[in-house]
């Protein structure tokens, strides 16, 4: 039988950007269909609860480029045989601190997940713990773990790569990842979380502004021949800038450096995976996991947060913060979801509208 809901629950607002729909769906709704859409594409309740908890986050948060966008291809690769929904990876301990893992093609959440729940033991032991990751599938945003790390006492360092997006500063050809890094570190209130790519923005987000119809702005990326464009269909043909110029390409470059030879990862033009739904995934991920702070640090925080705003501000915000506020509105407001979006979903749950 095919999933129903109340009309009601959506509210469609039209942008004066072109004939864009934006849907804002209840945050439970799209939890909902997501749970069917995965359910359908074969993935075992707790394997299916990670992974959308995972994607909920990120639109949640504001960061739609690494949400329910992502559903479709993380169901076309499962279709197409570059995904295994029951794997969870496999473990080897290299050292007392250090776990090699075979994600076995594994949903990348459930593989991070697993070998997360393998460093804890030996981060309280040791101190430190790292596990590098490979043959596993994107693991989205990772300030979902370092946040959730970090909330259980734990000081999570994050790395990722993915295929060749953005131009080495001075050049015009893609050759690195936008290899993200996240830090979560508990601060004895909510936790200290930072989470961003070192390109100017990730992939996924000129992705979110072609489905959005709208233009990138000036200096986000370059077209196929390497010419500075404001169209987002351009660009996704193209390569994006380092964040920072000089700064986020050299970060960027060791960051991919530092995963492929910890992991056996592919690198630079080699990678494939995360963006195609017949690809192996070759990228890496590597996860350092440290047993706590030693000292309170929540009283420099409130320092920063009371000093006085630059103009144009409202106040000065800790990393993290603008996040969580964004969550809270949207858990109680709705979840804006591009409508091309909205619409995929509702077709591979198989959805019946009823007034």
């Amino acid at each position: 039988m095919p999933l129903s809901y109340q009309h009601d629950a959506l509210i469609a607002i039209r942008y004066p950007i072109g004939f864009y729909i934006l849907a804002v769906i209840q945050a439970d709704l799209l939890r909902r269909v997501a749970h069917e859409v995965l359910r359908r594409a074969g993935v075992r309740d707790e394997h299916r609860q990670q992974q959308i908890d995972l994607l909920m986050e990120a639109d949640l948060r504001g960061v739609s480029s690494h949400g329910l966008l992502r559903l479709e291809r993380i169901v076309q690769r499962i279709s197409n045989g570059v995904s295994d929904p029951h794997a969870k990876g496999s473990h080897v301990w290299r050292a007392p601190g250090f776990l090699a893992v075979d994600g076995e093609r594994g949903l990348g959440p459930v593989v991070a997940n697993h070998a997360l729940e393998a460093l804890k033991p030996r981060a309280r032991e040791n101190g430190v713990a790292l596990a590098a990751i490979t043959n596993s599938n994107h693991i989205g945003m990772l300030g979902w773990y370092a946040e959730r790390m970090a909330q259980e006492g734990y000081t999570l360092i994050a790395l990722s790569t993915s295929e060749a997006l953005v131009h080495p500063w001075g050049g015009r050809m893609a050759m690195l990842g936008t290899n993200p890094i996240a830090i979560g570190i508990p601060t004895g209130d909510a936790p200290f979380m930072m989470d961003t790519a070192t390109s100017v923005v990730s992939m996924g987000e000129i992705h979110d502004h072609a489905n959005r119809g709208q233009p990138i702005p000036s200096g986000w990326a370059v077209d196929r021949a390497g010419n500075p464009t404001t169209d987002a269909n351009a660009a996704k043909q193209g390569a994006i800038g380092p964040f920072g110029q000089a700064k986020g390409y050299a970060l960027g470059l060791a960051f991919e450096l530092i995963v492929s030879s910890l992991s056996g990862a592919a690198i630079g033009r080699e990678v494939r995976g995360t963006l195609d739904d017949t690809s192996i995934c070759n990228k890496g991920d590597v996860f350092i996991v440290i047993d706590g702070p030693r000292r309170d640090l929540q009283a420099y925080l409130e320092e920063i947060r009371k000093l006085p705003p630059a103009e144009g501000y409202d106040a000065v915000l800790i990393p993290g913060e603008r996040g969580r506020a964004c969550r809270e509105k949207r858990l109680n407001e709705g979840v804006p979801v591009a409508d091309e979006v909205w619409n995929r979903l509702q077709a591979l749950a198989c959805i019946e509208a009823t007034a």
